[in-house]
């Protein structure tokens, strides 16, 4: 569910000082920045940040996460849609039915523990989950190095589809780090993103989004787990990639969280265990991109899972997936010729 667009490989070792100062820098601020205003929902003034291309409307949406832009252009926000006759990986996953254990068996994933888990944040949060992991999701981009457009882009647009784009911006405005007051404006401009991803029609008013304490600390520890992560399994050499070249007619929407080095990644932020689902979408992925036209591909070694909610890695081999089921998912899920 999640897109990805931090700790970039750079292409000279200064640059990648730079990042690492960068990461350091935003967290010891957000640290000492701890103290938050009680009126949560005072936004900051709209200044001189700007969507990209002034549409004031988005395009249609195809796929969860099909808009891209890149590290030089992330001004350009807005981009048409291919056409899809197809559907997504994950809708295509809602609509098969797997083996029993699944085509990728969850419990042969190999577990690693980073540190505390679940049972010390804290319960009974009142934001939904999905809003939640978006909130991880994005702010981790933002205190990785990432600009704020570029981290919140998914949530810019579907504020742009229900012409709400202004108080988008003034949301933004207020994102300083990993404080309070930038996780409240940050969960509130997370449920933006149904519109772009759904559609207007499941959209709920954000005024009726009340970030509490609970989900807000839970966020706020949440975050630093990921930072923490990738500073173990980082460096990241792709990011927020679609599959160009490995789509199909069956399957022609979908993209990925982020590649290290040998491993294809992907980040959920779960109270429970990753299910076949999960294990299955991680499969696909990597045989689409395999077909694609990235060829970092070809340096993949392991599928793995992060849930910085439990805290927990997950990784496999895919030395030790079988080749029957590779091909079974290649030509039947997919839809690859053989």
């Amino acid at each position: 569910m999640f897109l990805f667009r931090w700790f970039k490989k750079k292409n000279s070792d200064s640059v990648k000082t730079h990042n690492v100062k960068q990461v350091k820098t935003n967290v010891e601020e957000s640290k000492a920045n701890m103290v938050y205003d009680n009126d949560f929902a005072k936004e900051k003034p709209l200044d001189k940040i700007v969507i990209g291309e002034e549409t004031g409307q988005a395009q249609d949406i195809i796929g969860d996460k099909e808009l891209q832009s890149s590290d030089s252009n992330t001004e350009d926000i807005i981009k048409e849609k291919k056409s899809c006759n197809g559907c997504s990986v994950t809708k295509r996953i809602e609509n098969i039915q797997q083996p029993q254990d699944g085509y990728l068996n969850p419990r042969d994933m190999i577990q690693k523990k980073l540190g505390d888990g679940i049972e010390t944040l804290i319960e009974n949060e009142a934001i939904r989950p999905q809003i939640i992991g978006l909130a991880v999701d994005y702010l981790t981009r933002f205190m990785s190095g990432a600009s704020l457009k570029e981290a919140f882009k998914i949530s810019i647009m579907g504020a742009i589809r229900v012409n709400e784009q202004e108080r988008a911006m003034q949301l933004l405005a207020g994102i300083t780090g990993l404080n309070k007051q930038s996780v409240f404006n940050a969960v509130k401009l997370c449920g933006f993103d149904v519109c772009y991803r759904t559609g207007r029609n499941y959209y709920k008013p954000i005024d009726e989004i009340i970030p509490d304490d609970a989900s807000i600390e839970n966020i706020i520890v949440m975050v630093r787990r990921a930072l923490n992560f990738f500073e173990s399994y980082g460096p990241v050499v792709l990011d927020g990639f679609t599959f160009k070249g490995g789509y199909t007619d069956i399957v022609c929407a979908g993209d990925g969280d982020f590649i290290t080095k040998d491993t294809l990644w992907e980040f959920k932020v779960l109270k429970f265990d990753i299910n076949k689902k999960h294990t299955l979408q991680l499969l696909m992925y990597w045989r689409m991109g395999l077909h694609s036209i990235h060829p970092e591909f070809q340096n993949i070694r392991y599928l793995g899972i992060y849930n910085p909610r439990k805290n927990i890695v997950y990784r496999i081999a895919v030395a030790d997936i079988p080749d029957e089921v590779i091909k079974e998912v290649e030509t039947e899920v997919i839809g690859y010729k053989e």
